[in-house]
């Protein structure tokens, strides 16, 4: 068992180098808008959508010849949304109105990516890429948004597309869908809030 255990460990080792022999990795700043907005449990509340930025460092680890590559990000994002407590006396009697709910995160997606990287040269010049995976916000602030209690982080999913050009810029826009709570209210019993937010941005690499 032990034979087979370290021959196993030296077959990975070996395809471990030869992937990584054959995987290319590259960075860059990145900025760009996202457009957010807070989704509640009971449907109590007008919410409207805010606009942030978002701004920060992306890396991509490609490997040559399959178009399959991994990326991951450290942005700055502002995310939240408009609720008008005022509409419900259960906030008006405490001097609610139409609030702010804004979360300054420090937001760290890791994605799976495909790139088209086999189209008889147009990809010197033009590639496009789907992306998906798992987004962990970890929040480093927020307004003073009273009547609600922040979480300390949350976990999303999202999904995008884009396009690379000259093979230095990158397009891309993504949907994250908010898988645990960002927020909720202190006056109420599991009234929660996710966050789902649109985000465009563009990535420069070195």
């Amino acid at each position: 068992m032990n034979k087979f255990l370290r021959i196993v460990l030296i077959f990975a080792a070996i395809m471990a180098g030869t992937v990584a022999s054959h995987a290319e990795f590259r960075w860059g700043p990145t900025a760009g808008v996202s457009l957010s907005t807070l989704k509640f449990k009971q449907d109590v509340l007008t919410v409207k959508s805010i606009a942030g930025p978002a701004v920060g460092v992306q890396g991509e680890l490609m490997f040559s010849g399959i178009g399959f590559g991994i990326d991951v990000a450290a942005l700055y994002q502002m995310q939240g949304a408009k609720c008008d407590l005022g509409r419900w006396p259960l906030w008006a009697d405490q001097g609610y109105g139409n609030e702010s709910v804004l979360l300054h995160t420090l937001s760290i997606p890791v994605n799976l990516r495909f790139k088209w990287t086999r189209m008889g040269g147009i990809e010197d010049y033009v590639a496009p890429y789907v992306f998906g995976g798992p987004v962990v916000n970890f929040t480093l602030a927020h307004s003073n948004a009273s009547a609600m209690n922040c979480a300390v982080g949350n976990i999303g999913v999202q999904a995008g597309m884009g396009f690379e050009i000259l093979k230095r810029w990158q397009i891309q826009g993504s949907y994250t869908w908010g898988m645990t709570y960002a927020c909720k209210a202190k006056s109420l019993i599991d009234f929660s809030a996710r966050e789902k937010y649109w985000t465009v941005r563009a990535v420069y690499f070195f």
